[in-house]
């Protein structure tokens, strides 16, 4: 982060949108906490909403779960910076969806909503559900520390500090107030979030850019040309390369990007979590299609604002004040109307306000799915007198024990570049749980063994060529810059480890079982 302060706002503006985003605020809070007291000491009610999701209200909250703070704020701005590479991105959503679509009916059928209930498909035992709330974890707690981070750049930018001190203490206040609502969240109250995320971030992101538009006399090819006069790079801005993350092999390192980010984010453990709330199979490959329209609207709608940006603030004024140009929306809707306008004004806060609920919504989805594989997978199996009772008050307990670590975390590691924690996230989801279900679902032979191998060969991998990749050492961009130890050359292990964990399942479940000790038997 630049330590430049950068007020994108005013200070005529700034007291009124402080405001109303503080009002915002706590009416959702308010709002979130009435629909609590509702609730009930049922697991499945508290889990799955007792699997009694329409599909219209599921597609909803299922397109709210694709519409993190992170995509919100990280596409437009990556659209902005570089272009082509930026675009390309947007595209992994609805590629996604697909996917999604293949698995949906048949996680509904089976009946289970953890990873450890699908693992146990195929694997008895506690070793595979403690796989499963460890795999969770380490999907879980880096997209935590992406979006809290996100959050924070866009208060700081509200009170017109973009400071890393700043920064830090809007990302831990902000992380409080959201983790107030994760400590007591359930399905169903994030379902009502995210159904009513969607259509006030369509609406939002749809004002911005049809606003953006009216600024070049409704020309989108007009538009278009500006970003690219505006760009850092404007004979390369519309060409793959731009992306600075990339080192060698660019093909093939834009590749496995994409393959991660598509597989992964397609099994992550709250997603699955959110089918299994749907009333039957078929309910849920109804939602999948629901959100997949809603989903493509969000996405033209960012790709939109990410060449919007570029062509009214410029990629200069975005990268100064961060480097991944997550600042784009706000710093778009404050450039969009004159300075000193109350529309201006409302405008700035509606953008705000939807990168708070995104924040919330997601944050509480994703820490509400950890706890509960902890809860159901590990503690329902190894206590025997643990009642249904106790087992929501370890829910509730795992929730607070995670939002207490991931916010100290996130302070501690904010000056830190840590965005390759978002690929190794999603490398792990791809590796060692997508395999996994597809070889359950399609494949009659996979066993115990061959699940185990694939889990623990893909986790051991993906750890491995991570920490020797270019993500974490031997570039600008890398944890350590300064160090050189990236063996590896690709910037996410998932061209490697995907494979290798689908090879390593089907190894598992052909080879013969030979008992070590045995011997042969006398005549």
């Amino acid at each position: 982060m630049s330590a430049r302060l950068v007020d994108p706002i005013g200070s005529d503006a700034k007291v009124p949108v402080i405001i109303a985003f503080l009002i915002f605020v706590g009416a959702s809070l308010l709002w979130l906490f009435t629909l609590v007291t509702a609730q009930e000491d049922n697991p499945d009610g508290l889990h799955v909403a007792d699997r009694s999701l329409s599909p219209v209200f599921n597609g909803f909250a299922m397109a709210g779960e694709q519409i993190s703070v992170v995509i919100l704020l990280a596409i437009p701005g990556a659209i902005a910076l570089f272009g082509y590479d930026g675009f390309t991105a947007a595209i992994d959503g609805l590629l996604t969806l697909g996917v999604m679509l293949l698995l949906a009916q048949r996680i509904r059928d089976s009946r289970r909503y953890t990873l450890g209930d699908l693992f146990a498909l195929r694997a008895t035992g506690p070793l595979p559900r403690a796989m499963a709330t460890l795999v969770t974890l380490i999907i879980a707690v880096p997209l935590l520390l992406l979006q809290l981070r996100a959050v924070g750049i866009v208060a700081s930018l509200l009170l017109g500090l973009s400071t890393d001190g700043a920064q830090v203490v809007c990302t831990v206040l902000m992380g409080c107030l959201v983790a107030c609502f994760a400590g007591v969240a359930d399905l169903r109250g994030t379902g009502f979030m995210q159904v009513v995320k969607v259509p006030l971030t369509l609406v939002t992101l749809a004002v911005v850019t049809l606003l953006a538009l009216g600024k070049f006399y409704w020309d989108a090819g007009s538009l278009l040309s500006a970003a690219v006069g505006r760009s850092s790079a404007p004979d390369a801005y519309l060409s793959p390369g731009l992306w600075p993350y990339t080192t060698s092999l660019g093909p093939l390192n834009m590749l496995a990007d994409h393959v991660v980010v598509i597989l992964g984010a397609s099994v992550t453990p709250h997603l699955i979590l959110r089918i299994s709330a749907s009333r039957s199979g078929r309910s849920a490959r109804r939602s999948m299609s629901i959100a997949a329209g809603l989903v493509g609207t969000f996405t033209l709608l960012l790709i939109t604002t990410g060449f919007a940006s570029a062509a009214v603030v410029g990629s200069g004024d975005i990268g100064s004040v961060d480097a991944d140009g997550q600042s784009s929306p706000i710093l778009l809707a404050s450039r969009v109307l004159p300075a000193g306008s109350a529309p201006r004004v409302v405008l700035i806060t509606a953008v705000a306000c939807v990168a708070f609920l995104a924040t919330l919504t997601t944050v509480s989805s994703v820490t509400f799915a950890a706890a509960v594989s902890f809860a159901h997978d590990v503690f329902s199996r190894t206590n025997r007198r643990r009642t249904d009772v106790a087992e929501v008050r370890v829910l509730r307990l795992a929730l607070v024990a995670l939002c207490t670590v991931v916010l100290s975390l996130s302070a501690a590691t904010h000056r830190y570049p840590i965005d390759f924690l978002f690929d190794f996230s999603m490398s792990v989801a791809a590796s060692c749980v997508f395999p996994v279900l597809i070889y359950s679902f399609f494949w009659s032979r996979f066993n115990r063994r061959g699940l185990l191998w694939a889990v623990h060969g893909g986790l051991l991998i993906c750890t491995v060529l991570m920490a020797f990749s270019p993500s974490v050492s031997g570039t600008a961009y890398a944890l350590c810059p300064n160090a050189r130890f990236d063996w590896y050359p690709f910037q996410t292990p998932g061209l490697v480890s995907v494979p290798a964990a689908f090879l390593l399942g089907w190894l598992g479940s052909v080879m013969p079982w030979k008992a070590t000790g045995s011997r042969k038997p006398r005549r």
